[in-house]
């Protein structure tokens, strides 16, 4: 029983560093989505934070179910500020769209860790394939958008 217990508090630590995760994409995509110029990026870009959102509000009922608080926000304070900053002082669209980048291809090896564990319970991985599908379309659409050559660069 003790196992199952330190278990259900490993997994509420991991889905808080997701959620942890998931806060810091949103700020990174808000201050993108003021930098952008371009207006369709900009909705797009919309739609990818609000899919971020979104799988905060549907990883908290895990942790609580598993016991913990859930994370109001990011503890990485010092990671999130960098990243804000870099982002304020990009300019042009392709150098913001990069950052994006950037921090796609971190949401997604941390999504991919997560459901590539085996004790987790069906819910809940499908929450996470779910989440990471999510990643992988970001990631999909930046990528695309970084391979055209119509993307500004001051």
């Amino acid at each position: 029983m003790a196992t199952m217990i330190g278990n259900y508090k490993e997994i509420a630590r991991l889905l808080n560093s997701l959620i942890e995760l998931d806060y810091d994409a949103i700020a990174a995509y808000r201050a993108a989505i003021v930098k952008l110029d371009n207006a369709e990026d900009k909705a797009v870009l919309r739609g990818f934070m609000a899919d971020h959102e979104r799988h905060i509000v549907d990883l908290r009922p895990f942790v609580e179910r598993f016991g913990e608080k859930a994370a109001a926000g990011t503890n990485a304070m010092v990671i999130l500020t960098k990243g804000m900053v870099v982002i304020a002082g990009l300019m042009g669209d392709r150098a913001i769209l990069e950052a994006m980048k950037t921090n796609e291809d971190q949401t997604n090896r941390r999504y991919e860790k997560a459901t590539s564990r085996t004790d987790l319970p069906t819910e809940l991985m499908e929450v996470l394939q779910k989440n990471l599908s999510d990643e992988r379309r970001h990631r999909a659409y930046i990528v695309q958008r970084l391979g055209t050559h119509e993307i500004h660069a001051h």
